[in-house]
């Protein structure tokens, strides 16, 4: 019987953190909590570093090193270590957004090439990641995805999005590393589908290398699952999916308001649920088939999970089955999940730290915006505070 006081043991939570550290994460989360002060802090932030004003080592001794590895991937090591010993593994995220041109797309494939690399070498590093806008401007997936034609020169840059795909996923078959490819939004997410299932066509004969996301706050992706896996089974290919509940709800909503057609978003947050457990139950039914990350921070959906391993009699550790949170958030459920038996992994983000801004700040905004989380965050950060007698 899977206990439902799992993630209350903060003294596990917290091992990693020291008493400095447990009190910044407290101010953090406490700062998060207030709206305004996200409002007003990610404005200065933003006009800060565009004058270059210097304030890089004030955001590095704060927000930045709680939430981020660090500067570049020998930066996170020491974090990699550190979670290795509480058997948490690690999956290093080159978070630098908002890039346009060729030669940024080809420095974030070869970083995405070297970081796989790197995790070969290294048991507690068993992923490797990407966000298809790394590889390729929004507008190209945009086109791409309504079926419009491309110019010659956009031809071109498609060629060589695609390649940029197929050099990263054959670097991951031939590493053995699982490579999770990020969802997006909503209006370039078909040809994004369209490309990982080519990839996952080539590389997933034998086991799942190449992983789709799937964001469930969209009230078609159980169908599109359904249908993914019928291709699948049809053509002979395993599957792997990493599913979130999604990072562009009120992007989304608007979009679909401006341009007039229905918002591929759930009419509210219970839907949403209710679709992010049905997705991961389809996935659990069809473990042969498909493999699993649940990139959660719901207790309820991981305890679900938990229960329904349990009733099927699948070893806490089953390597089909991994658990996945944000370096900096819920280790409640990741260090205890970890200490119970089973796959876990955290999202570390890294990069420069005027370029990984744009993540640190929607990081803030989401936090700012789930009701509870960051509540919760307090709630289990004053627990542990009081335990140490801080």
């Amino acid at each position: 019987m899977i206990s439902k006081d799992l993630f209350n043991n903060t003294e596990v939570a917290f091992k990693l953190k020291s008493d400095s550290e447990l009190e910044r994460a407290y101010f953090l989360f406490k700062m998060i909590s207030k709206e305004p002060l996200v409002r007003i802090g990610t404005a200065a932030t933003k006009f800060a570093l565009n004058l270059n004003l210097p304030v890089e080592g004030l955001i590095r001794s704060t927000v930045f090193d709680h939430f981020c590895g660090g500067v570049n991937e020998k930066d996170c090591l020491n974090t990699v270590d550190q979670l290795e010993a509480e058997h948490v593994n690690s999956v290093l995220d080159f978070s630098v957004e908002g890039k346009e041109d060729e030669g940024q797309f080809d420095t974030t494939m070869e970083m995405v090439v070297s970081l796989t690399r790197f995790a070969e070498k290294r048991s507690a590093m068993p992923f490797s990641v990407f966000k298809p806008t790394g590889f390729g401007r929004l507008k190209i997936w945009q086109k791409m995805s309504e079926a419009q034609s491309l110019t010659d020169s956009e031809k071109n840059e498609w060629k060589h999005l695609v390649e940029r795909y197929e050099k990263v996923c054959k670097t991951a078959s031939d590493c053995d590393i699982a490579l999770l490819i990020d969802a997006e939004e909503s209006w370039m997410q078909d040809a994004a589908d369209s490309l990982c299932e080519q990839m996952m066509e080539k590389y997933n004969t034998e086991k799942p290398v190449v992983f789709n996301t799937l964001q469930c706050y969209r009230w078609d992706r159980l169908d599109y699952l359904k249908k993914a896996h019928m291709r699948a089974k049809a053509k002979g290919y395993k599957l792997g999916f990493k599913i979130v509940r999604g990072a562009y709800l009120e992007k989304e909503n608007e979009r679909a308001e401006d341009k007039g057609y229905p918002t591929p978003i759930c009419k509210n947050k219970a839907a949403t649920d209710a679709n992010f457990d049905a997705v991961t139950n389809y996935i659990l039914e069809h473990l042969d088939d498909i493999s699993l990350f649940l990139g959660t921070h719901n207790e309820e959906s991981t305890y679900l999970t938990m229960e329904t391993m349990e009733e099927k009699g699948l070893d806490t550790n089953d390597p089909r089955v991994w658990f996945g949170q944000l370096y900096g958030m819920s280790d409640h459920i990741s260090f205890n999940l970890a200490q119970a038996g089973y796959n876990v992994a955290k999202y570390i983000p890294f990069g420069p730290v005027k370029d990984v801004m744009p993540y640190l700040i929607r990081r803030a905004e989401e936090n700012t915006s789930v009701a509870g989380q960051t509540s919760r965050e307090l709630t289990l950060l004053k627990k542990e505070k009081a335990r140490r007698g801080l």
